[in-house]
């Protein structure tokens, strides 16, 4: 996947932006991000941060035999590796130019320049001496890799140990931690890079270049130095022609930086071992924010309990008066209840039609009475007549059952009621079956 170029119109405005002497996160011109260092848990692991770029480092050694050329010195061996985790530009399994650039610029600095003693790595001459390795991870690319990548690189040789080892004839012991303290390595300086930007040709300079600048600028300068003014490694890279003028200003400004940078380190360096020594916290662990660890939980906030009886009173009188609720039934008719405001109609008057539908069903309410009346008078002659003269033969047709749910204690007045109407009840079932007999015979 590539990188997602910048338009016409982002291009000119950043021209435009460092013609006015200005930049997109607020810094001046000859201004440096803020670097951060953190250790690891073992040593020489560390991370450090310029700005959003991102870097890991990891120092590792192990005993090999020598170069032919060299017998009585170590090796070292660098590595940077630009993972598309860094960014979307980056593929894996190729090695672009950038990053061969990279590389070797860093083997420049660190190799060339005689930082480490190669020689207080060597154990048996010809035979065997210590290999250290150190590989650099970009975890997050913002711009000027090879000022990150050069910082971490001199950060975690300077934090390494190596184990201690001790040679008897012909014998070599490694000797874990354990059995006795690693040996830190021999640096004499620390080389650190930092990079300048041009635009325009020349006319315009910025130091410490983020991602968008690289793309817009014409031609970068990168210079290596310590912090005894010691001009390690210079290159220079893109199209552009640089006066005397222009290098030493560079320089200047490099050797300011640098003794800044060099001594962070040593501070950093410095608490790392102190709180290493204390037993206390320490590691990637302890130098997250605490902020980013606790972020669901809260802290305690003080609470006034002064006035909450007063501030109680008020909501009373400010709330309204609660709303009545039946909790016991209301019985309308034996086996059913009902729960609440009682058997008013809550939607408002009838309407005419309603009301003259309610009428005509009272109307026919108490024609059925009427007819009932009859009916049960007329049975009652037509049982006496047949007692006289033939005995009652019941058909065998199903007939359906009839179940009344009472309450188990009714009041007086209901006790009446029900019983009425368990006697209309009986009455139309022997109706019915009355009819049912006259039909048969």
């Amino acid at each position: 996947m590539k990188a997602t170029p910048l338009s016409n119109c982002e291009r000119r405005f950043l021209l435009r932006a460092i013609e006015e002497r200005k930049r997109l996160d607020g810094r001046q011109c000859y201004d440096y991000r803020n670097v951060r260092i953190s250790f690891g848990v073992d040593y020489g692991c560390c991370v450090v941060e310029l700005g959003k770029t991102r870097v890991l480092a990891q120092v590792s050694c192990e005993l090999v035999p020598p170069k032919a050329n060299r017998p009585t010195e170590g090796i070292l061996f660098f590595n940077l590796e630009l993972s598309p985790m860094a960014a979307p530009g980056f593929e894996p399994g190729r090695q672009p130019e950038l990053l061969v650039t990279l590389n070797r610029l860093i083997e420049r600095c660190l190799r060339n320049s005689k930082c480490v003693d190669t020689e207080s790595l060597c154990v048996v001459a010809g035979e065997k001496v210590w290999q250290i390795r150190l590989d650099l991870h970009l975890l997050n690319h913002d711009g000027n890799i090879i000022d990150a990548a050069s910082i971490a690189g001199i950060v975690a040789l300077c934090h390494f140990r190596r184990p201690d080892v001790s040679v008897q004839g012909e014998e070599v012991t490694v000797y874990t931690p354990e059995e006795r303290d690693p040996v830190p390595l021999s640096i004499h300086h620390m080389p650190i890079c930092v990079s300048f930007a041009f635009f325009q040709q020349g006319n315009y300079l910025l130091v410490d270049p983020s991602e968008r600048e690289e793309q817009v600028m014409d031609g970068l300068l990168v210079i290596a130095m310590n912090k005894h003014q010691e001009i390690c490694t210079i290159q220079s890279s893109g199209g552009i022609m640089l006066v005397n003028d222009q290098v030493l200003r560079c320089s200047k400004i490099t050797a300011v930086k640098v003794a800044e940078i060099t001594e962070l380190i040593q501070k950093a360096l410095e608490n790392d071992q102190k709180v290493r020594k204390e037993g206390g916290k320490f590691g990637f662990a302890e130098s997250i924010p605490h902020q980013k660890i606790t972020s669901f939980k809260m802290g305690s906030a003080a609470v006034d309990t002064n006035s909450v009886e007063e501030q109680a009173e008020e909501i009373i009188t400010k709330a309204g008066p609660p709303s009545e609720v039946f909790a016991k039934p209301i019985l309308h008719t034996p086996g059913t209840a009902q729960i609440g405001e009682g058997i008013e109609n809550s939607w408002g008057d009838l309407e005419e039609s309603e009301k003259e539908e309610a009428v005509e069903e009272e109307g026919e309410s108490e024609a059925t009475a009427f007819e009932c009346q009859k009916t049960e008078s007329e049975d009652v002659s037509t049982v006496k007549e047949t007692k006289k003269d033939e005995p009652i033969v019941l058909s065998d047709s199903e007939e359906e059952e009839v179940v009344i749910l009472e309450p188990q204690e009714l009041p007086k007045k209901t006790r009446a009621q029900t019983n009425s109407k368990q006697e209309s009840t009986r009455k139309k079932t022997f109706t019915k079956r009355r009819r049912k007999k006259r039909a048969a015979y």
